[in-house]
């Protein structure tokens, strides 16, 4: 009896320990400015590794790629083009360069 109720403990931590390890994936940052030097991040979770324009997270928790997480690296690298799958919105919540192709009109 012992022997079941511990089988079925260790069934449902398996369950959720692979609901959360399927979450973690990868995440791409393209920076403005490039790095001066290659470099280790940890932000919003996740160890970014930083070579020139871009960095990797290479096991990212799913809170990484929202615009907190774009908060926090940009913090320690600078400003962001692209962070993971934001879209411009969050990227401008984040204070990270947006690029728009669209000309502003002067007032004369």
């Amino acid at each position: 009896m012992k022997f079941q109720v511990l089988a079925a403990v260790a069934a449902l931590s398996l369950a959720f320990a692979g609901t959360s390890f399927a979450a973690d994936g990868k995440i791409v940052v393209s920076l403005k400015t490039p790095v001066a030097a290659k470099t280790k991040v940890v932000a919003g979770g996740a160890v970014f590794n930083c070579e020139g324009a871009v960095c990797v997270a290479a096991a990212a928790p799913s809170r990484t790629d929202t615009t907190k997480g774009c908060k926090a690296l940009s913090k320690e690298v600078g400003e962001v083009v692209s962070f993971g799958s934001l879209g411009s919105d969050d990227l401008a919540k984040c204070g990270a360069v947006v690029s728009t192709s669209r000309s502003v009109a002067s007032n004369k």
